[in-house]
């Protein structure tokens, strides 16, 4: 049986739900093991879109196991202070610069360290903020993440019209942008009155910054394969693409709602 594009979205969201709830209501340890896998993932894809086929596997593997084990360090809390672990990681990344370099001095290439260290800050520092939220919080971003990207799918998809960053995303559509926001307003505003102890303005416009940063977290992950000229960062969700597709909203939203959270406590 041939699946279109869209049966296989469906087929791999419904895949994807038990891996949710796993992040969402089992424990510290299953949480901090699911979301390192996440990570690792994500970063391999991320350092796959600098360095294809084998290009710089050595880097590829120290970035991706490298930022697993902040994630795992910071979930469980085996050092106390994760950050500590970046530094570290931070001056190894740089002893192996030199290493290079006094290697191969004509081959050596300081950016591809600036790329390793990127990737860390792109992803297991991001991902490493959902170990500071609620189960409700989790849900929140998590639906706020999905309905930004579902509304913005079939909106885009039924009516089109005109492109609003087409260098950058040729497919996506004002249409789109307006489906997603919609959808991500409801959510908040819904979540909000329900279980918040703000006022309905908050998740207003709480809905309006989610959305907006999940959009340009989008973007930049798109400008990112425009740049490296390559359609999706994997293949590993059919209909989506890769892990790092499907996080790129979450990116930007996560630490968006962290702060809006810090500073008006509405959850």
């Amino acid at each position: 049986m041939n699946l279109t594009t869209h049966h296989k979205r469906i087929l791999t969201a419904l895949i994807l739900l038990p891996l949710l709830a796993g992040v969402i209501y089992l424990g510290n340890t299953v949480q901090a093991v699911i979301i390192s896998l996440i990570g690792f993932l994500g970063l391999w894809e991320f350092y796959s879109l600098f360095w294809p086929r084998k290009d710089r596997f050595f880097l590829r593997l120290t970035g991706s196991l490298g930022g697993a084990l902040f994630i795992l360090d910071s979930g469980l809390g085996w050092t106390n202070n994760p950050v500590l672990f970046l530094v570290f990681f931070f001056w190894i990344t740089w002893l192996l610069f030199l290493m290079e370099y006094s290697r191969r001095i004509d081959r050596a290439e300081f950016r591809d360290y600036l790329i390793l260290i990127g990737g860390l800050s792109y992803l297991p520092l991001v991902l490493s903020l959902i170990f500071n939220l609620s189960e409700l919080e989790i849900i929140l971003v998590l639906a706020a993440t999905f309905s930004s990207d579902i509304g913005a799918y079939y909106a885009g998809s039924w009516w089109g019209g005109k492109k609003i960053w087409p260098a950058i995303s040729p497919k996506k559509t004002w249409a789109g942008s307006i489906g997603g926001l919609i959808l991500c307003l409801l959510i908040s505003m819904l979540m909000g009155l329900a279980f918040g102890h703000a006022s309905w303005l908050h998740y207003l416009f709480l809905g309006v910054l989610l959305n907006i940063a999940a959009q340009l977290g989008d973007f930049f992950q798109s400008s990112l394969k425009r740049w490296t000229k390559v359609k999706d960062s994997g293949r590993i969700l059919p209909g989506h693409g890769g892990i790092l597709d499907r996080i790129d909203s979450l990116l930007l939203l996560l630490p968006v709602y962290v702060l809006y959270n810090l500073l008006f406590n509405v959850f």
